[in-house]
């Protein structure tokens, strides 16, 4: 928002989490009032019984690029799910589309025997994703076990990064922010879930389930967050003691670390990012002084 204030900017959100609507609290979306005061893209674009990929995004956030170059302003893309971010620069390769038959058969088999018994199985068979994935990530595992049932080949074979060389997010322009501390991180991420709690997150949550039609196993409940509530109210009823809610907290902020851990190994893999200390005292005024080496003085001010 500070660099919007000063360039003719618009913002294209780069997370998998807040183009579903319906999920406001947990996916911390931004404010009406922000989202009026700079034009925000790819936010409340999908249903959360919809699946959105990367090559969705790829697509609709080059087309956004271009409308917004077209405008006389700039992209400023924003966001922490780094498979977006390397799909976008890297260009995406030609792995086999989903086959719903095969993904129920394994579906189907981790119901019988576990998400870590089939985190196994892709051991034996591709060990590099496999060391990447937790043993209950179900979603990947699934895609995993799929790519390999249908094409005979890892998907890790795939996963080249050699579709094109260069995108329309050129190298040298990924600003970084990672933290030093990272007992700040973790400080950070507990007092995030505490104001999620505050906020009204389990009635969020109850109000999806609510619909009927919404399942754990969907991308959109998968997310961190919303996977740790469902389960819960599951467990629970759908009423939480205070207990059950002490657990679920604990639960979502132990995931949430998790996943801010797997962003920072993706961040330390683009080794053309420049690094930001988040948790520095001058971190706001770093990436100012580094978005006007890149876009020069100041030109806008919005409000």
């Amino acid at each position: 928002m500070a660099i919007a204030q000063r360039w003719p900017v618009e913002i294209i959100s780069v997370d998998s989490a807040l183009v579903f609507r319906g999920m406001d609290i947990g996916t911390a979306k931004p404010s009406p009032q922000e989202r009026a005061q700079v034009p925000h893209h790819l936010i409340d674009i999908t249903d959360p019984l919809q699946a959105y990929s990367a090559a969705d995004f790829v697509r609709d956030a080059t087309q956004l690029i271009g409308e917004i170059g077209s405008r006389g302003r700039m992209p400023l893309l924003v966001g922490g799910t780094m498979l977006y971010f390397r799909a976008l620069v890297q260009g995406l390769d030609d792995m086999p589309r989903a086959d719903a038959e095969v993904r129920a058969r394994i579906e189907a088999r981790a119901q019988s025997l576990g998400w870590p018994a089939l985190h196994a199985e892709l051991a034996r068979i591709d060990s590099v994703t496999a060391a990447r994935l937790f043993p209950n990530d179900s979603q990947r595992i699934q895609r995993a076990l799929e790519v390999f049932e249908v094409s005979g080949q890892p998907i890790s074979a795939f996963q080249t990064g050699s579709a094109k060389e260069s995108g329309p997010l050129a190298p040298g322009q990924l600003l970084s922010l990672e933290p030093d501390d990272r007992a700040w991180l973790h400080a950070r991420i507990a007092q995030r879930f505490d104001a999620m709690l505050a906020d009204g997150f389990i009635d969020e949550v109850r109000a999806l389930r609510a619909r009927g039609d919404l399942h754990p196993d969907l991308p959109s409940m998968r997310c961190v967050g919303y996977r740790q509530a469902w389960e819960a109210l599951d467990a629970a009823g759908n009423h939480l003691t205070d207990a059950q809610l002490a657990e679920l907290r604990n639960r979502g902020i132990f995931a949430t670390r998790q996943l801010a851990k797997r962003q920072i190994t993706w961040l330390r893999s683009m080794p053309e990012r420049q690094v930001i200390a988040c948790d520095a005292p001058d971190a706001l005024a770093r990436v100012l002084q580094s978005v006007e080496r890149l876009l020069g003085p100041p030109i806008q001010t919005h409000g």
